[in-house]
């Protein structure tokens, strides 16, 4: 028996009902498409309009399914004991608010991409709430000590580092502080992980195994286009032109256009995914419209990996990795690679030649080299195993 526990919470103003459980992808997928329900990436839950309709429909349809309700937290609700989140009271004083909203507006001005200007002022306010009302006097060991504890100090991530040091970098180009020399902001090296690669079995594997049409359909997108997750749910089905089998990648990472390829073999899955679905806009949206989460994506690529009984570390980003891989592998140029992959540098589309096996298969092991020249020079024992005990 699944348990489901509702409870109250403040979000857009309004008393919502949040649903919280543990990971189940037929749960989650059941609760997902019940009328109405949204999702919060703040709270991480599904929520609906708190309503004593929307708490009883919430409860019989969860019955239905043999789940445990647990509401005590809705029982004799008092609306006026939930703090919204505007009340919350902020880390920052006034002077370091300015300077943020000082910050927003020159990131706005780089013209930089919504993802970026949003990371950058997200480290650039943790800065300041580390600094507290120290703002006269930050050095260059202000920031080391800021990295130490909070970046490094808390095992983020190399990347995620690389991305703080980049944002304090702009913090003190725009302030230029006295006695901080910026240029001397040291970044980690960057790491160079070898991409996790499917084989072309496994695909096949994970595309049969995935069961929910849509689903499918996505997953073999991202695997014959080579496209990442973000530019697939933003992907307009006007983008999509089936008779020239080619497909238009609007504002990519970079904001850049670029073309890239469909498969023929993937033309009927998609046009029955379409007829079945009817999505409006996009190519894969929500039940609620509008594009459709990364998060619904990755459930359900781990889902299908289980499924399909793939043991390797798969995410949305691994199909394009694999589809990298493969065409190298089919003999396709790395220039046709990497302008298919939207790569700015062909440097960044060379790390498929470290994980390719066209050339690698054809290497011999110094193992199997030695078993066949003993093989072959004992003509009595043409079937030496490593298995086997030999004896004098």
């Amino acid at each position: 028996m699944r348990t489901i526990r509702l409870f109250p919470f403040h979000h857009r103003d309004e008393l919502q009902i949040g649903i919280t459980y543990k990971f189940d992808f037929e749960l989650n997928e059941f609760i997902k498409n019940m009328a109405g329900m949204r999702w919060s990436r703040t709270y991480s839950c599904f929520y609906l309009p708190y309503s004593v309709n929307n708490k009883k429909r919430i409860y019989y349809n969860l019955k239905k399914i043999g789940s445990i309700i647990d509401y005590s937290a809705l029982k004799n609700l008092k609306v006026t004991a939930i703090a919204a989140p505007e009340e919350k009271i902020s880390n920052l004083n006034a002077q370091q608010l300015d300077i943020l909203e000082e910050f927003k507006n020159y990131l706005l001005g780089q013209r930089l991409s919504k993802s970026t200007l949003k990371t950058y002022n997200t480290f650039v306010q943790r800065f300041l709430e580390f600094q507290k009302d120290n703002l006269d006097t930050i050095t260059n060991r202000s920031i080391e000590l800021f990295i130490e504890k909070e970046i490094a100090g808390k095992n983020y991530a190399i990347s995620t580092h690389r991305q703080c040091v980049s944002a304090l970098k702009h913090f003190a180009t725009l302030h230029r502080f006295p006695e901080l020399e910026a240029e001397q902001i040291s970044s980690p090296r960057k790491s160079k992980y070898l991409p996790v690669v499917l084989s072309k079995e496994e695909v096949i594997d994970l595309l049969r195994a995935t069961r929910n049409l849509k689903h499918r359909a996505v997953f073999a997108l991202l695997y014959s286009s080579g496209l990442r997750v973000g530019e697939t749910i933003n992907l307009q089905q006007k983008d999509i032109d089936i008779d020239r089998r080619q497909i238009t990648i609007r504002s990519g990472k970079g904001r850049k256009d670029r073309v890239v390829i469909m498969a023929e073999s993937f033309i009927p899955l998609l046009l029955n995914y379409l007829g079945t679905y009817r999505p409006r806009t996009y190519f894969v949206e929500s039940p609620q419209g509008g594009p459709y989460s990364s998060s619904s994506i990755r459930a359900a690529l781990h889902h299908a990996c289980k499924l399909a009984h793939i043991k390797k570390r798969v995410t949305p980003h691994t199909l394009r990795h694999s589809f990298a891989t493969h065409m190298l592998e089919n003999g396709i140029d790395l220039r046709h690679i990497q302008s298919l992959l939207g790569h700015s540098k062909p440097e960044t589309t060379m790390i498929y030649t470290h994980v390719t096996q066209k050339d690698l298969m054809k290497i011999k092991s110094p193992l199997d080299v030695s078993l066949k020249a003993i093989s072959n020079s004992d003509k009595s024992d043409e079937n030496l195993r490593l298995s086997r005990n030999i004896s004098d």
